[in-house]
């Protein structure tokens, strides 16, 4: 059952991540033309709260201790509100190369953030395949394109760091609420409170947004990203943190610009290389090692 279990948890992973990475053009042709990234965000939560409230009064109706509460609400601010607020910030005061270069440090310090706070050990094959992963998403993510870092981009590319910092202590401090209740409902509760913390600041932009007048194709990457980004790749990673360790969920980030570029060579806006063919292959052998350690 638990090999069952570990396999069914792996391939929720590459789905949440094939989901991301068909992503990163999807939401590009909405941005920030038809639906501003605050406004996004609200629309984002508001998609997710009445998915995950509907199915979980469908399928679960479970209960969560009143001592739990503290640690969704916490989870909420880093997973989700500060999460994806800095993040669009950061990225509209920086490049999407830098953007994405440093957000290959999540593995990293989710590694860091499990040996701090749930006692995980920092064995070397975990270290030798974070590695590997980092090598082979640079690879694909620097190929023939130009990044620098210097005083003009420093504020944003802070913001991107900062939320992969979120990001990676979210990881680490839901999981033990993943192994006690079913996802849907620890998903629940996070994206509820994180919609209430997000509302604030993205309210007057969702309510901006020109139903009327947004094309069909556009409408459709709005209901991709709602639907597909906001609840089944959530739902898919939380079902895989409550069966692996954080760090494996972590290192499948590498995996995204992998299928970011299937998904570009597929509609014939990028080409098939053997340095892309190294670059995956170390890729998918770092997640063999962060998960199996062999």
């Amino acid at each position: 059952m638990k090999a069952k279990e570990n396999i069914s948890a792996h391939l929720a992973l590459l789905g949440a991540n094939i989901i991301y990475g068909a992503n990163y053009s999807i939401a590009k042709a909405v941005m920030p033309e038809y639906v501003k990234p605050f406004g996004f965000i609200v629309l984002r939560g508001i998609g997710a709260v009445l998915l995950f409230w509907f199915f979980h009064a469908l399928l679960k109706r479970e209960q969560v201790e009143k001592k739990d509460f503290l640690t969704l609400i916490a989870g909420a601010f880093l997973g989700i509100a500060a999460n994806q607020m800095l993040f669009f910030k950061g990225l509209s005061l920086t490049t999407p190369i830098n953007a994405a270069i440093i957000m290959t440090s999540t593995p990293v310090l989710v590694l860091l953030a499990a040996s701090l706070l749930l006692k995980e050990r920092i064995t070397l094959a975990k270290i030798t395949g974070i590695i590997s992963g980092v090598i082979g998403a640079l690879l694909i993510i620097v190929m023939g394109k130009d990044f620098s870092f210097g005083s003009e981009t420093m504020p944003g590319d802070l913001m991107v760091f900062i939320n992969a910092s979120l990001f990676g202590v979210y990881l680490v401090m839901i999981k033990p609420l993943m192994k006690k209740y079913h996802p849907l409902t620890v998903n629940k509760w996070v994206f509820f409170f994180g919609l209430l913390m997000s509302l604030p600041f993205g309210l007057n932009e969702a309510l901006e947004i020109n139903w009327a007048t947004m094309p069909l194709n556009i409408l459709g990457g709005v209901i991709f990203v709602v639907v597909g980004l906001s609840f089944f790749a959530y739902l898919f990673n939380s079902y895989a943190l409550s069966r692996v360790s954080p760090a494996t969920v972590s290192i499948y980030i590498y995996s995204q610009p992998v299928f970011a570029t299937a998904i570009a060579i597929g509609l014939g806006n990028d080409s098939l290389t053997v340095l892309k063919i190294i670059a995956a292959l170390l890729i998918f052998g770092g997640v063999y090692l962060v998960s199996w350690g062999k």
